[in-house]
């Protein structure tokens, strides 16, 4: 773990007892969300997985799918301040970070003062983060791994907790940056955002386009999503899970890995890997009412977690190999 802890493997009365309230306060959320936001149950509880763990999240998918209006919603339900930031080929680190300005006072005294960017917030949305700068998006690296950012020289520390929800348009990739793998790697999940099914787009149709529109309410405050965030950290991991996590995480690295995936991949995931997935399935398991991940989570993640983290080869994509695919392959030997 990043905290130099081993994952814990059973349970005591407290983290029980902190485990039943925050049952409660999760699922409330979780249905408050689904108030709004119809359909994509999968998409909504990863975006949950992701905050619940501490994490960051990248979601990929077409225009129109609600990818803004999930991000408002979780800011709204999880008490936390939000604010959205239109990344575009002319935005400069310091649209988002912040920058000093000289003030002069009465007295003809001058002095600088740092005037805070969007990035001081709670959750942030980088909308298409792709295309920004590689410039702008080194800028932003700093604030999601290190939650600080430095400007002339001076530390910066950003608010607890501290998301970042990007998104990213899969097809429209003209005038685009695509994201380096150090950067790719910083977000704990990437999370696919598809049509919804034709009772979800009814029920859309239906109430969104009528005088009054169901807006989302505040159910948890930002204490509350600490207590779940370190709530997760103390769930038991069983010895099984743990080594599930390390047999897929292994399995799919280019040299030591699975003889599936020989020769068919650049590089594959890190020990951040393992440490996110860890993270996830916890939180997963919490989502749904357990105090405890099973192997079933590992199955469940291993996509979101992993893919981002992996790349083919020219050989591998001539033979129409797919990472998703892989990934299900070795997911499926578990």
């Amino acid at each position: 773990m990043t905290q130099g802890s081993a994952p814990a493997t059973s349970l005591d009365d407290g983290i029980v007892a902190a485990a039943e309230a925050c049952l409660t306060a999760v699922g409330r959320a979780r249905e408050a969300i689904h108030g709004v936001i119809f359909g994509q149950e999968q998409v909504v509880d990863l975006a949950l997985v992701t905050i619940l763990a501490g994490g960051h999240g990248l979601l990929v998918g077409l225009p129109g799918l609600a990818k803004t209006k999930l991000v408002e919603t979780l800011g709204t339900v999880l008490g936390l301040d939000a604010r959205r930031v239109q990344f575009t080929p002319d935005l400069m680190p310091s649209d988002i970070l912040g920058t000093e300005i000289l003030d002069e006072d009465a007295e003809r005294r001058r002095s600088f003062r740092f005037v805070k960017g969007p990035v001081f917030t709670q959750l942030l949305m980088a909308d298409e983060i792709n295309r920004a700068s590689p410039r702008t998006q080194s800028a932003l690296l700093q604030a999601m791994q290190e939650h600080f950012v430095s400007v002339a020289g001076e530390r910066h520390d950003l608010p607890r907790p501290f998301h970042v929800l990007a998104t990213q348009n899969p097809i429209e990739q003209e005038g685009t940056y695509p994201l380096p793998e150090a950067q790719l790697d910083r977000f704990l999940l990437e999370i696919d955002v598809g049509y919804p099914d034709r009772a979800a787009e009814r029920r859309i149709l239906i109430e969104t386009t009528g005088v009054e529109e169901q807006r989302a309410k505040s159910v948890m405050s930002t204490d509350d999503l600490l207590t779940a965030q370190r709530l997760v950290r103390r769930l038991p991991v069983g010895e099984a899970v743990v080594d599930a996590i390390l047999d897929l995480v292994r399995s799919a690295r280019p040299e030591s890995g699975d003889p599936l995936v020989k020769g068919k991949l650049l590089w594959g995931p890190g020990p951040r890997a393992s440490q996110a997935l860890t993270l996830a399935v916890r939180a997963r398991a919490l989502i749904e009412g357990r105090v405890a991940p099973s192997i079933t989570d590992v199955k469940a993640l291993a996509e979101p977690v992993l893919k981002h983290r992996m790349a083919l080869s020219f050989a591998a994509r001539a033979d129409g190999e797919t990472v998703p695919g892989l990934i299900k392959q070795l997911a499926g030997k578990l």
